[in-house]
């Protein structure tokens, strides 16, 4: 694991995803303990972002008890900087429930904004009149540039 600013620990070679190169992960950590991760998918499955070359921001998580004091923030903000060395722009998907209304704030305060394309339900677009589950799988895609 390679040690990053405050915290942050970039780690590669856990999967195969991280040897061949398709995902990164950053670990959070706070006083000694770990504290969050999340990922960099440098080759989405979204079609969209797939399509550009966007690298995707994935599976933001902060220990409940560590909430609110920046990791989420710290953890974004290293990602984001690993995909500038690549690209420049980037993605993120967030779910449209209640319970990812922290997530959904933090990347608007973050400057993302909406691709335009819609929503999404387990990988595929949803169309006007479709009926799915308000699930995790109801996602909302979000690019920013960097």
């Amino acid at each position: 694991m390679r040690r990053s600013a405050r915290g942050v620990r970039s780690s590669s070679g856990i999967s195969g995803e991280h040897e061949d190169g398709t995902r990164t992960v950053l670990i959070a950590s706070a006083e000694r303990t770990f504290a969050g991760y999340v990922t960099v998918l440098w080759r989405s499955a979204y079609p969209s972002f797939a399509e550009a070359n966007v690298p995707e921001i994935s599976d933001l998580n902060v220990l409940p008890q560590l909430r609110r004091r920046r990791v989420g923030a710290r953890l974004m903000e290293q990602a984001e900087r690993l995909i500038a060395t690549r690209s420049p722009v980037v993605g993120i998907g967030v779910g449209l429930h209640e319970d990812y209304g922290a997530a959904q704030r933090l990347y608007v305060q973050r400057g993302y904004v909406p691709d335009g394309r819609g929503i999404t339900s387990r990988g595929k677009r949803v169309a006007y009149g479709d009926s799915v589950p308000a699930d995790d799988h109801l996602v909302l895609w979000f690019t920013k540039g960097l």
